[in-house]
């Protein structure tokens, strides 16, 4: 089997063009996007990748969960495809480049191989995989993990945002249920592009993030039942104050994650606090826990000593606890086979490179558990993402690109 030459390079400026105009559907206050799963927005979103999909030569397919998959035919049309995706969904305040980069950057391409004549022995599908982010409706990655069995479909329908719509009703409203069975496409490999969203790579100055393995994580949502009661009248003795518990169960958060330094990271990232007046006291606080670290039995370390914390604060306050597991996932180890050929091609690429762990959960990590797969990092400015002041520059997606260009064909075999 041939591999790449280093003069074979994806259209820089098309890719960028694409990254911008899609980040002119759902836009943000600031310059980044608010184009959350399965919104008006979305819907936008998909309609755009669908028809440049289309306009590429491909055929576009859709399953009950919402995933997109645009298929370049092979030589073979019998083996199984190479995948190369990620996520168009966005959180409320995200960047242009997280995610779409992943998506936008497989379509690219196979435009490239569309200008340059190249042929390959297996098809080639660009996925859009539904819900990665998890903000809109818990957990993340949602739809990967049904089409990896880690979720159930009806399960993963009944999923509600805060006004009580579901997963399920929402994509039979913006158009995007469709009738292929989840997990019915068998894959070879799946390859996923990203932006880091961490500043390691523009620290060292290096191009490419070879990415060996993912962080596991937790997420745990508290609720802290106290009694409301007027601010200004009631004696500090006699107050059952859900706020306060919440204030210390934060605090016992990061200690926690101090306590499993350097790798370890864990946050309190959302919280909703009722009746959330300013002169009564709360007397209802939910909140997310976030626990990560590429070793599963420092997680479950991490998760214990917060149980187990997080119930004494309530019992010397007074108040109702529960706490409930709403996502998480095992460390992931990537397929070598793969990491080997990014390599390569990013040293006959000319490009810097050096091995990395995400600290993120992807997509990949869910079909990590039925086929092989690897991802590729490009740097981000700041590490920043997550925000609307996320940034990348164009060189930056071109060479992860180029890397996704050469692994993707070695893997889907070039036809001489």
């Amino acid at each position: 089997m041939p591999l790449p030459t280093d003069n074979l390079r994806i259209n820089a400026q098309r890719l960028w063009d694409s990254l911008q105009e899609m980040g002119e559907i759902g836009p943000g206050v600031r310059g980044g996007n608010n184009r959350q799963t399965l919104t008006d927005s979305d819907r936008e979103g998909r309609l755009l990748f669908k028809r440049w999909c289309e306009e590429a030569g491909m055929a576009v397919g859709v399953d009950s969960m919402g995933n997109m998959f645009a298929r370049r035919e092979g030589a073979d049309p019998s083996l199984d495809p190479v995948m190369m995706g990620s996520h168009l969904d966005t959180q409320p305040t995200g960047g242009r480049y997280d995610g779409v980069l992943g998506v936008l950057g497989a379509l690219e391409v196979v435009r490239s191989m569309n200008d340059l004549g190249i042929r390959t022995k297996r098809p080639v599908v660009v996925v859009n995989w539904t819900n990665e982010e998890g903000t809109r409706f818990a957990p993340a990655m949602l739809a990967s993990g049904v089409f990896a069995g880690v979720h159930t479909e009806a399960w993963a329908k009944a999923r509600s945002d805060r006004d009580g719509r579901t997963v399920g009703e929402e994509l039979k409203r913006i158009g995007f249920e469709g009738d292929e069975p989840v997990g019915e496409r068998k894959l070879h490999a799946l390859l996923e592009l990203h932006i880091e969203q961490g500043p390691i790579l523009e620290k060292e100055g290096k191009d490419i993030g070879v990415v060996t393995h993912g962080q596991g994580l937790k997420w745990l949502q508290v609720t802290l039942t106290g009694k409301e009661a007027h601010t200004g009248s009631t004696p500090m003795p006699m107050r059952v104050n859900a706020g306060l518990g919440a204030a210390k169960i934060v605090q016992l958060v990061d200690e926690i994650a101090w306590s499993h330094a350097p790798l370890a990271v864990g946050a309190v990232g959302h919280m909703d606090c009722f009746p959330n007046s300013r002169n009564i006291i709360q007397g209802k606080v939910v909140f997310t826990v976030d626990f990560r670290h590429p070793d599963k039995a420092v997680i479950a370390d991490m998760v214990a000593r917060l149980e187990a914390g997080a119930r004494a604060v309530a019992a010397d306050i007074g108040l109702g606890i529960e706490i409930e597991e709403v996502g998480g996932f095992d460390p992931v180890a990537f397929d070598d086979t793969l990491l080997a050929r990014i390599r390569s091609a990013a040293e006959r690429l000319g490009y810097s490179h050096r091995d990395i762990v995400s600290g993120a959960g992807h997509d990949a990590c869910w079909i990590n558990r039925v086929a092989p797969t690897a991802m590729i990092f490009c740097p981000c400015v700041d590490g920043l993402s997550h925000n609307e002041d996320e940034k990348i520059f164009p060189e930056w997606a071109a060479a992860g690109t180029d890397v996704l260009l050469h692994a993707a064909l070695e893997t889907a075999e070039i036809v001489e």
